[in-house]
Order: C-alpha cells, then structure tokens, then sequence
C-alpha cells in the first residue's frame, strides 16, 4: 500500500508533505469557526484515510473472528490479523514470532511486569527507572516491588533534559536486575542512546525494557540493532487505531514466561486437571481481540513505511527547528527539554500564565496543544512545576501551522496579560 494520494513517487523521490497532508480527513475539519491546528501528536497520532478504510472494510467485508472458524471469513480475519504481526516485525527488523499483539504500551510494559518479573525478583533486588519515564513505565515496577520487596532506583537527569548516563552506569550495580527506559521522552522529547545502553546494561547482566511509545512513529527503529530485552509499543500513536499495540520480547524469555491472561485462544489442550497452553506469542493472547483495529494497524505500518520513515524524521525536524526558532522570539516563555537531536516535542510555560488557561484560550483559535502533567508527575517535580503546555508535531503539519500557532499563543498571551 502507497499514501493514498501517490505523495511519495514510486522511485523513491522527495516526498510531496502537501499532498500528505491530505491523506488525513481529520485535518481538514475547523474548530471553533478557525482552520484546525493540530500539535497534540505526542497525545495520539491523526489517521490516514487509507487506516480508516481498512477499518471500515474489515466490518463491511470480512468480520469474524480469528483462529476459530475454518469458513471464509473466518480466515479473512486471521490473515489480517497476522499479517499486521508480519508487518510490525518487518518494520522493526524482528521476527513476527516474537511480537505478542495487545492493546498498547501499558499493557505491553503490564506483560512483563507480572509475567517476568513478578515470579523472578525478590527482596535485595533493584528496578533501575530514569526520571523521564512515563507513569506506564512505573506505576507497573512499583507494583511489582510491593509484592516482591524489590527496590527502585532512578537516573536523574542533566539539565536539558537528557538522561545522565554517567549516573546510569554507576548505578548499574550487582543487584539491578532489570532497567526499564524510554526511548523517546514524552514530554521532553529527550531520545535516548537505547543502543548503548542496553549494551551497557548487559555486560551487567541486567534484562532491558525500552517504552517505544514515542519512537515509532518519528524515526526508523530497529529493535534488533537495539539489542534490548522488550520493545513496547502503541499503534495510536504512530497512525493506527487505538487499542492496539505489541510487545517484543527475546524468544527465550517468551518461551519461559508464564500467560499473563488466561482464555480462549491462549490454549492448545483444556481439562479440568490441567491446562497446556499454546505456544508463544498466542499463549499472551488470550479472548477476542481488536481485529478491525489490527486491520488498522497493518494498514497504518504500510503507510508509514511508504513514506519512509528517515522522511518521517527528516520532515518533523525541520518542523521543530522552525518552531523552536519563532518560540525563542517570545518573552517569557521557557522551554523545558533542549537536549541536542531532541524529537518534535516542545513542552513550555509563559510567565504569568497558567497552562491549562493557555490551553482552553488556543483551542479557541483552532489551536489543540496539551496541557497537564503528560503522565510524567515525577519529571515535573523535578522540574519543581506542576503542569506545562506541550506543543507535539508530526509529519503531517505545516510549517504555516506553526505560524499560525505563534500567532496564536501572542494574542492569548495578550488577553491573559
């Protein structure tokens, strides 16, 4: 599958963003009488009419469900299904056995909570966190330490917001059994060397999960080249449907885990002495699961590996370059995150002027920003704020978006004195 629109020639050519743009109905749409201006991509990601077609299709034409029937339809569903497990591990450079499909990143980074581990660490053990991550990437470890009396341990940051790695190896020390890090701040847009650090937590022994919320849909990722233990990542970010997502994870330690859920599908033999449970990634898949949704997905993969995603990255850093250039120009405004090579996330506060009053007064220009804490309450306290705004790109904006978002934030700057 190719954009809808041809933007990207078959020859591998320069990418026509114009036309892109237009592969997304959402975006043509108003708000509030005033063209719609849409920097909230860190939030969830716009959907190409090609994502949303599949969608329809899928109910129009082949609904039924997967792995269950041998009739017609039956079989429609379950290759749409695998094929869009084929196409995220083909993306991400893995091998579609070891992607495990759910609903996303919380549940993905859930998976190896409870399932590795849950039944592996014990009292004198340590998490390894950084500051950066977000809640889904520490309210799961916490839980785990309650049960199991493991401790938790974080890497601060410098101040522009990038990890400090110095700390990171000191603290990998004998009793860190596991690392858990984001590849791509939420909220700071800090990329993190996941390869080198993953690198360096096994020569330590130590099992790496990487959040790829934010990755994926900006930059080429090679989970192979990472070297890490688990890759989480969500499809609504990165153009599909929400509540889809996957886990990857090292043959072995899926072959070792234990089913997180337990029902249909996830089986190959029940008896009421005893269950034996089908091999992985199925034995994580227990009950229905979003099949229109995955439909989604693996058209939302096709597209996005059209454009190609060093494009994808190419584009949105030059949309960030512009918008950090007109930024700088506004007086009291503070950007918080401006480690080198950041990704297009720009969170910021404007002296004298509450976050969610910004917020509420852009969206009435058209204007849809995020303000809040970015489910990252522990990043702010560091920060020693409470909330910011966060101004998100992605592909398919403009740099005459930006304007008008500056424009924007002037004039309520304006009304809020």
């Amino acid at each position: 599958m190719t954009p809808a629109t041809g933007a990207r020639p078959a020859d591998g050519g320069p990418v026509d963003w114009a036309r892109v743009r237009d592969d997304f109905p959402l975006l043509q749409r108003q708000v509030n009488g005033k063209p719609l201006v849409y920097f909230d991509s860190a939030n969830t990601g716009q959907k190409p009419a090609a994502v949303i077609e599949a969608v329809n299709d899928f109910y129009r034409q082949h609904n039924a469900n997967v792995s269950r029937a041998v009739h017609t339809l039956g079989g429609e569903a379950t290759e749409l299904y695998e094929s869009a497990r084929r196409k995220l591990a083909r993306f991400t450079n893995v091998r579609p056995e070891e992607v495990v499909l759910c609903s996303g990143t919380t549940f993905a980074i859930n998976l190896v909570a409870y399932s590795w581990a849950l039944p592996r660490l014990k009292a004198g053990d340590t998490i390894l966190l950084t500051r950066m991550e977000h809640h889904a990437n520490i309210v799961p470890w916490q839980l785990v330490a309650q049960r199991t009396g493991t401790r938790i341990e974080v890497v601060e940051l410098l101040p522009d917001g990038s990890l400090d790695l110095d700390m990171l190896r000191a603290k990998m020390t004998a009793d860190v059994k596991l690392l858990a890090v984001a590849h791509v701040s939420n909220v700071l847009g800090t990329v993190n060397p996941v390869r080198e650090i993953c690198r360096e937590a096994h020569r330590h022994g130590i099992v790496t999960v990487v959040d790829g919320s934010q990755a994926m849909p900006h930059r080429p990722v090679d989970i192979a080249a990472i070297g890490c233990d688990f890759y989480a990542l969500t499809g609504h970010k990165m153009c599909g449907p929400t509540g889809t997502g996957a886990l990857w994870a090292r043959r072995q330690h899926l072959e070792a885990m234990p089913p997180f859920i337990g029902g249909g599908e996830m089986i190959k033999e029940v008896r009421f002495d005893g269950t034996v449970f089908n091999d992985a990634p199925q034995k994580f898949e227990a009950g229905t699961p979003n099949i229109a949704g995955f439909a989604g997905l693996g058209a939302a993969v096709d597209y996005l590996d059209a454009l190609g995603m060093a494009n994808v990255e190419a584009r949105e850093q030059a949309l960030l370059a512009h918008l950090e250039e007109e930024l700088a120009k506004i007086d009291g405004l503070r950007v918080y995150g401006t480690a080198p090579g950041k990704a297009a996330v720009v969170s910021f506060l404007v002296e004298g002027a509450h976050a969610h009053d910004l917020a509420t007064l852009l969206d009435i220009e058209g204007v849809a920003i995020r303000s809040g804490q970015h489910c990252a309450h522990p990043l702010l306290q560091w920060f020693g704020i409470g909330t910011t705004c966060r101004a998100s790109l992605a592909f398919y904006n403009t740099h005459g978006e930006i304007e008008a978002f500056v424009a924007a934030l002037r004039k309520v700057r304006g009304l809020l004195g």
